[in-house]
């Protein structure tokens, strides 16, 4: 069974999150704050629910520490309009948010996209996926440059794994966010424009200095064909 961890400080939530995703079949572990969660993290736990506002250890100090060793997926729980949180967890490795309050519906939605693209990535039948320079191996979700592991979140590896699919093909905001987060863009969602920048920060440069992933102002982005 998927093993979900819910992170709030907020019981009466944090009950009610239980008993919905407990419902619907998964296994949910509970923690009230950033310390307490990070003595539970282990190779059980398949996604983590993280509020941002905690005591002790907030939720972006959190995910920061959880990244020094885990790339156990996270959606992030924010406040309404808090877009300055979405963009900090974003750039901190979160592989989505979910403005509160919400929906049933969108909350189970959103979890059952990320757990999608892991379970993608581990159950491909290709052994490999290889461009230019660049390795990929959805089953263990392990990534290569030049011979370097990468430091990949599931997103970031979910994403690296469409460009290098679809070289010199633009691949607009609307198609990444259905293809690898799974959701309609929306107004204002910069979920993608983050997910690429952190992978860019994570890629080494080419031998000849040129970008890998080229911006295309008003269309979207394209993985650079080889010269």
């Amino acid at each position: 069974m998927t093993h979900i961890l819910i992170v709030d400080d907020d019981s009466e939530l944090t009950g009610l999150l239980k008993e919905i995703l407990t419902f619907e079949g998964f296994t949910v572990s509970e923690a009230n704050d950033g310390e307490e969660a990070l003595t539970c993290i282990d190779a059980s736990i398949d996604l983590i629910l993280l509020d941002v506002m905690m005591p002790k250890l907030n939720g972006m100090d959190m995910l920061k520490k959880l990244r020094e060793n885990w790339q156990t997926p996270v959606l992030m729980l924010t406040a309404k309009g808090e877009e300055i949180d979405r963009v900090i967890g974003l750039e901190l490795g979160a592989d989505d948010y979910l403005p509160k309050p919400f929906s049933d519906r969108e909350l189970l939605a959103r979890i059952k996209a990320i757990l999608r693209r892991t379970q993608n990535n581990s159950q491909s039948k290709s052994d490999q996926i290889s461009y230019q320079d660049i390795t990929l191996y959805p089953g263990k979700q392990e990534a290569y440059c030049d011979g370097e592991l990468l430091d990949l979140t599931t997103t970031e590896f979910a994403l690296l794994s469409h460009f290098i699919q679809h070289p010199g093909k633009t691949l607009t905001k609307e198609v990444l966010s259905l293809d690898v987060l799974g959701k309609h863009l929306s107004a204002f969602d910069r979920a993608i424009d983050m997910h690429v920048s952190n992978l860019r920060k994570k890629l080494p440069e080419r031998q000849n200095g040129k970008q890998r992933i080229k911006t295309l102002r008003g269309r979207g982005y394209m993985m650079i064909l080889e010269d």
